[in-house]
């Protein structure tokens, strides 16, 4: 399949740059390529993308894209968030085909995680 006009990369804000890289770390195990310090990517998530340094949130209430994981154990993966300094902003909830969560990590960006069961 080709890649041309697909998506490819994204980048997002961290106020507290380690804080969001160990908790990327600890929660779903990413590793990351600094690009000096106020700058770092990663690869081999689903999407390739980045983090740059900045007083800047993601917030949905604000209108910003929704990042989704998706996890095979949604209340594990729960666990992981609020262990590792996540904040939950809806505990999960059910929709059609699945249930998820809301949290924002530690430089205060939402993202969230969907199963297709309960």
């Amino acid at each position: 399949m080709s890649d041309h006009e697909k998506l490819n990369y994204v980048e997002f804000p961290a106020c507290d740059l380690p804080a969001t890289k160990a908790f990327f770390s600890h929660v779903f195990n990413w590793q990351f390529t600094d690009y000096g310090p106020e700058y770092t990517a990663f690869s081999g998530q689903g999407l390739d993308g980045g983090i740059f340094q900045a007083p800047l949130k993601s917030l949905t209430q604000h209108g910003a894209a929704l990042l989704i994981f998706y996890s095979d154990d949604i209340h594990a993966t729960f666990k992981k968030v609020e262990t590792f300094g996540g904040v939950i902003l809806k505990p999960i909830f059910e929709f059609p085909g699945g249930c998820r969560f809301h949290f924002t990590e530690p430089s205060g960006n939402e993202f969230a995680v969907w199963t297709k069961e309960h």
